[in-house]
């Protein structure tokens, strides 16, 4: 089981400006190279809030592309996730999942919508690790997570993230920005994930950089 975080941001680690403006921080061919990374997952990730920000497709969309396109999940406990969205739209063609903690909302399910239900914590989100099992059992091996900053936060706080891909855009969009990692609750820089850097590029005007997590001693 492989997990990795795709961030896309500013070079201050922003994904947005505080009004939410986000397309596109990163150029276009930052933009191409991650359809080529959804294309190597069985599945892509995101939380209810990028869903119905957004209301994304998580398809693969490359020229000539006609391989196999990755699963899609939606993080939403709360199954809050509209029939009228793209994901549930074309969800009788490209597998599309939704994790929650209640009963399968019958809407989505007569829309072809999987729904997956596991334990809540205590604020009333799905615990990850429970997810990341829940997904295996399905065949999704190798995930992709697109989401925002909470998401990003939480994988990384369950210490579920095995490899970074991080596209950094030249610009600064400074505090008002909306970050791309959530809380950690970090309190020592012994407790905060540590990654390797394994590979640098430039894409256009923006940097790919590429990172593998450092286990830690006894760990």
């Amino acid at each position: 089981m492989t997990v990795t975080l795709k961030l896309a941001t500013s070079l201050d680690g922003r994904i947005a400006t505080a009004s939410g403006e986000s397309q596109w921080i990163t150029g276009p061919e930052s933009r191409e190279q991650v359809h080529r990374l959804r294309a190597d997952h069985h599945a892509v990730v995101i939380g209810i809030e990028t869903a119905l920000a957004d209301d994304p497709e998580l398809t693969v969309r490359l020229p000539g592309y006609q391989g196999r396109q990755p699963a899609r999940v939606v993080l939403d406990s709360r199954q809050r996730l509209t029939p009228a969205c793209k994901l549930v739209q074309t969800a009788r063609s490209v597998p599309t999942y939704v994790v929650a903690t209640g009963e399968p909302d019958v809407a989505l399910v007569d829309a072809g919508v999987r729904v997956l239900t596991v334990s809540a914590i205590s604020d009333g989100r799905s615990d990850l690790k429970t997810v990341v099992q829940a997904l295996r059992v399905q065949g999704l091996i190798n995930l992709f997570v697109e989401g925002g900053g909470q998401v990003a936060g939480s994988f990384l706080r369950c210490g579920l993230v095995d490899t970074l891909e991080w596209f950094r855009a030249p610009i600064i969009l400074g505090l008002e920005g909306r970050p791309a990692i959530g809380s950690l609750a970090v309190a020592a820089l012994s407790d905060a994930p540590h990654f390797r850097r394994v590979e640098v590029s430039q894409l256009g005007d923006d940097l790919w950089e590429r990172y593998a997590l450092v286990a830690k001693e006894g760990g």
